[in-house]
């Protein structure tokens, strides 16, 4: 199979005909085999009802549904899992993404070798209060993630089939797959200049909290991207400085008070500085903080699934 098209939804039921539609038309004038995998977040509008429909017109769509919502993250893994395509595209419900992209992506993807292709909504029709917000998390993962990328978070993404079969998504980390396929070893990442159109139906489902949570886990990538395998570097690296800055100033304070003693000086008790409870401070953290290091190494060797949802029904 050429293509396999992922579309994460919410109550997009009035969107459905459309966007599918579309992207028939677009596999059949480029001799594409594909299928369209709708994964339903637990939607609570008729959007179900749509698939079924959809599916018995059209048996290149696959559905799968959700007994709940558990957010975009968990819709594109399971969704990747569905996938037999060589090349997997992505894209949102709401008709903002345009279909008439695939050729391209898919022709990059192969002929380039590439392993994800992100694109670049470099035209918004999105209000402000949701375009600055998004350029500063672009800028902050750009820095910390090493990735020439404009817009992370475009829902319309290009990869090898590979590369969405060995990553893991949860949480809310959609937004940062090229980072993750990055530290998975996936380093082929292009950029391409996408449509961006104004939303057709219903209204959007992401609230300010996202932004939030967005930050969260760029700094649980970037944690667990370059400590994930060996977290005793991390913890076990602070712990130990902390442990010998404490020790150095518990030591000064006592080599300070026999050294006033013996030169009769006046002296203060080493309970009555303050240097003596900050020393014991850091004595106690680095303890910690190397214990906290050693533990997270036995349970990194035995992680558990992350990725189990109830799914109600499928289509396949």
């Amino acid at each position: 199979m050429d293509i396999s098209v992922v579309v994460p939804l919410f109550n997009e039921d009035e969107s459905l005909p459309e966007l599918t539609a579309w992207i028939d038309k677009v596999m059949i004038d480029n001799n594409f085999s594909y299928e369209i995998v709708l994964v339903d977040d637990g939607s609570t509008d008729r959007s179900w009802e749509v698939i079924e429909e959809l599916r018995l017109q059209n048996p290149a769509i696959k559905g799968i549904k959700f007994r709940r919502n558990y957010g975009k993250s968990a819709a594109l893994n399971v969704g990747f899992e569905a996938t037999q395509g060589d090349v997997v595209i992505t894209m949102d419900a709401d008709l903002q993404d345009s279909p008439d992209e695939i050729p391209e992506l898919y022709r990059r993807i192969k002929e380039e070798k590439l392993d994800i292709i992100s694109g670049w909504k470099k035209k918004r029709y999105d209000p402000i209060t949701k375009t600055i917000p998004t350029k500063l998390f672009n800028a902050a993962t750009r820095k910390m993630s090493g990735i020439e990328l404009n817009d992370f978070n475009c829902g319309l993404k290009a990869y090898r089939s590979d590369v969405i079969k060995t990553i893991e998504v949860y949480g809310e980390m959609h937004r940062y797959i090229p980072v993750i396929a990055k530290w998975a070893g996936f380093s082929k990442i292009a950029e391409q200049v996408v449509e961006h159109r104004a939303r057709k139906y219903g209204t959007t489902k992401f609230g300010f909290s996202r932004f939030i949570n967005g930050f969260l886990d760029l700094l649980s990538i970037f944690f667990v991207g370059k400590f994930g395998k060996r977290p005793m570097h991390f913890f076990g690296s602070l712990g130990v400085l902390s442990f010998f800055i404490g020790i150095i100033m518990a030591l000064y304070i006592l080599f300070e008070k026999k050294y006033l003693i013996w030169q009769g000086l006046a002296y203060r008790d080493v309970t009555d500085q303050p240097l003596f409870y900050l020393s014991l401070v850091a004595i106690v953290v680095g303890s910690q903080m190397f214990l906290a290091g050693f533990i997270a190494e036995l349970l990194s060797r035995n992680a558990p699934e992350r990725n189990q949802y109830l799914i109600e029904k499928e289509l396949r």
